[in-house]
């Protein structure tokens, strides 16, 4: 796919414009993950050259993201982007002066998102660091261990009767009647600020990776393959590695063919809506409609997309497992089965430019739920 230099231009001033509607709110404190979590530390990026061998690869470097705070990389986006639209709100400098003033403002604060799961944990924990409340939309699709897990953040759960694009037009609806903040990881504004927000998060794994590239004498990673619901991590990702002079040289997104909503926008240029109940077994990935904010910086990153059939998601678990992978759930290991899934046929192979020499870097972004998958 041929790089747009007008849309990303376009993307990064509206972004530009976002951030400076702020209000001029320093962010410092909420760029640094020790204020957030005082025990943080990196998430390890581990060789697993057992994987490597089965892919035909040179190496495979794993981010473990299962090792974050709440088991997964969306504590990155929810936290700060609840955070941050609460401290606009107050006009908050600090952690603690925020919850001053949530608790001092005329009316109760509320955060309102939807989410297959892990991305309304975050927002209740955003919500609970704060003193305020959350509301979150779950499908009807997404399990009662990951619905009770967002209860015991002292989050409110509503399932809603169909796909998660039902509970994100849901909780649109309830924000709208402004009836809370909606802290969204999607949208069809490209400006959006609670998503720009939401990636600025998950930046931080990038600003991770650079130091640990280097200190694994990974100096030019080939390729990534990186599993998308929305689009959001994989943007976030591209654009981050990029900045830290990291870019890899093929970014490859991974959908389940159920939800290849990223696919379809790629193709067409612009979110589009999927069509069919969007069931599969990678149900943090279950997403009809890509993200604006992270379409245009897909296309701008000349992504490619793989779509990755039931089966290789239910495998991919135990696959990673076995090479000596972190355990995780067929949403958290969709990167390394789409690794295999185009290791495994030489057409794939040569479309993905996947060879002995490549050094692929994956993501997996939640720890195994008892349970929930």
């Amino acid at each position: 796919m041929r790089r747009n230099p007008a849309r990303g231009r376009r993307f990064r001033r509206q972004a530009a414009r976002t951030a400076a509607h702020t209000g001029g709110m320093s962010e410092h404190w909420l760029s640094d993950p020790t204020r957030l979590w005082p025990d943080y530390r990196p998430t390890r990026l581990i060789e697993l050259s057992a994987l490597a061998r089965r892919a035909g690869v040179a190496r495979v470097l794993v981010k473990a993201e299962n090792e974050r705070p709440l088991g997964n990389f969306k504590a990155l986006g929810g936290m700060v982007a609840g955070l941050r639209g609460l401290a606009r709100i107050t006009g908050a400098q600090s952690l603690d002066e925020l919850r001053h003033r949530c608790r001092a403002w005329p009316t109760p604060l509320r955060l309102v998102c939807a989410s297959d799961g892990n991305h309304g944990l975050s927002v209740a924990a955003a919500a609970q660091h704060a003193g305020v409340v959350a509301t979150v939309f779950l499908p009807e699709a997404v399990g009662s261990v990951r619905a009770a897990r967002i209860r015991a953040l002292g989050g409110d759960v509503v399932t809603v009767a169909g796909s998660y694009d039902d509970a994100v037009l849901a909780a649109r609806d309830v924000a709208a009647r402004g009836d809370g903040l909606l802290i969204a990881d999607t949208s069809d504004d490209a400006t959006d600020p609670a998503v720009i927000d939401v990636m600025a998060g998950y930046g931080l794994i990038a600003r991770e990776l650079a130091p640990q590239l280097r200190a694994c004498a990974a100096t030019r990673v080939s390729h990534l393959f990186v599993q998308a619901g929305v689009g959001g991590l994989a943007a976030a990702l591209a654009d981050g590695l990029h900045a830290q002079a990291q870019a890899p040289g093929r970014l490859i997104v991974v959908e389940p063919e159920a939800a290849a909503c990223v696919a379809r926008a790629l193709a067409r240029g612009k979110p589009v809506q999927i069509d069919g109940d969007l069931d599969t077994a990678a149900q943090m990935l279950s997403c009809g409609l890509a993200s604006a904010s992270a379409l245009a910086l897909l296309l701008w990153h000349r992504a490619q997309a793989l779509s990755v059939d039931e089966p290789a998601l239910r495998r991919a678990p135990r696959e990673l497992l076995e090479c000596g992978g972190p355990r995780s759930t067929p949403s958290g290991a969709a990167g390394a089965a789409g690794l295999l899934h185009a290791a495994d046929d030489r057409a794939r192979r040569e479309l993905h430019g996947l060879d002995s020499a490549s050094t692929v870097l994956l993501i997996v972004t939640e720890g195994a739920i008892e349970g929930a998958d």
